[in-house]
């Protein structure tokens, strides 16, 4: 049958039983909504947690200096292991697979003031290149911690955004000065708001930036808070850290094999954690979604077998004109798919509205922005494809199997 004759079949349906394939259309449109809609809030969430989590850095790893627990060519364990600037540099020389790497000094006990304000923020002193680690992106007409900073010991800072709202409120605060403890400083520029779901010492929104070289020269620090790098290649993250046991072990004379002497936090496997969590989020919403999209494939078959039944003198008629078996099962087939499609693409309609919908909703924050992606579209045309196949094959194969001579006994 040609697709206009089986367009004016469904229209005499509709016509005719009205309720029955209206609520058998309903059930396919209802289950591909719950597919698409489901997947798609499920890959905005995704989107949106691994956005949160990178607002610390991408494939940044933090080295901590820890305390051992095995004695180590005459010394006793439970020493304190302190990180020095030289054993940053001492990584980033002799690790080729470091691409990226910044020593980190921080206090957090030392006032803060502009005026009349004031605030104990968490100083950090970083090489220029920590900005990029760290995602700590300036707002315009700002800008961040450069080597000559570094080299001429500059007395400058850049603040975290809610930090610059205590201070300086809804003013201007570049080219301002500041002063940490007795100290002034030049503001030269104020961190862009972001999301950042995951901290240490404190979130950046709350710290002070200062040159590495600067702080030492101010605190008389000698040592590190904790030392932070990027790898290269993140699939190497594992060997990278195997290897920043061994030259810290040789230089602080504690057992490489030992792993309380560091406290090494890999936002790598961070990442990892996140991406198999939402891979199984994802799975589960599918299967959520299928199994509605199931139960209205169980309706067309059901539709369909009493559609074999009520035209069987139809079929009689058919065969005795000279069609053939095939011929039956391809109409009932081309039927079966055609009322799939149909409460397919009023679904996929509805589902693009909903996302659309939330998209607009003020809720990115916490559930991100739905998203209908290909891989989401095409999984659902497969599956609707093999739904109206299940469902449309057996009540064919049945319509094609009578017996022309009962048919029109019928």
């Amino acid at each position: 049958m040609r697709t206009p004759g089986l367009l004016s079949q469904l229209v005499e349906d509709l016509r005719t039983q009205r309720l029955r394939t209206a609520l058998t259309i309903f059930g396919i449109t209802w289950g591909t909504v719950a597919v698409v809609v489901l997947l798609a809030f499920g890959v905005g969430l995704q989107a949106q947690m691994q956005r949160n989590a990178r607002g610390i850095g991408d494939g940044i790893v933090i080295v901590f200096g820890g305390r051992t627990t095995k004695s180590f060519q005459g010394f006793p364990e439970g020493r304190h292991v302190p990180l020095r600037e030289e054993d940053a540099l001492l990584l980033q020389h002799e690790i080729p697979a470091i691409a990226q790497m910044s020593p980190e000094y921080g206090n957090g006990s030392t006032p803060v003031r502009r005026g009349t304000s004031s605030s104990e923020p968490y100083i950090t002193g970083i090489y220029p290149v920590y900005g990029d680690m760290r995602n700590i992106i300036p707002e315009a007409g700002g800008r961040f911690i450069d080597e000559l900073d570094m080299q001429q010991r500059r007395r400058v800072a850049v603040l975290g955004d809610e930090l610059k709202k205590v201070l300086f409120q809804d003013g201007p605060a570049v080219g301002q000065a500041i002063y940490v403890g007795g100290t002034a400083f030049t503001v030269i520029g104020v961190m862009g708001h972001k999301t950042q779901n995951s901290s240490y010492q404190s979130r950046d929104q709350d710290r002070m930036f200062i040159p590495a070289s600067t702080y030492r020269s101010v605190f008389g620090e000698p040592y590190l808070r904790d030392i932070v790098y990027v790898p290269a290649d993140l699939e190497q993250s594992k060997q990278v850290e195997k290897r920043v046991y061994e030259l810290l072990g040789r230089r602080n004379r504690f057992d490489p094999k030992d792993e309380d002497a560091l406290m090494v936090w890999d936002t790598n496997e961070m990442m990892k954690m996140f991406k198999a969590l939402f891979t199984g989020f994802n799975v589960f919403m599918g299967i959520v979604g299928a199994l509605t999209l199931t139960v209205g494939g169980i309706g067309v078959a059901n539709i369909m077998y009493i559609v074999v039944r009520e035209r069987t003198r139809e079929i009689g008629i058919k065969r005795s004109v000279g069609a053939r078996r095939r011929d039956i099962l391809a109409q009932f087939l081309e039927e079966t798919f055609l009322i799939v499609a149909l409460g397919a693409v009023l679904g996929l309609a509805l589902s693009v509205g909903i996302v659309a919908l939330g998209a607009k909703l003020p809720i990115q924050e916490e559930v991100g922005t739905p998203t209908i992606s290909g891989t989401v579209l095409a999984a659902t045309i497969l599956l609707l494809g093999g739904i109206a196949f299940l469902a449309g094959i057996f009540p064919a194969r049945k319509a094609a199997s009578l017996d022309p001579v009962e048919c029109l006994r019928y």
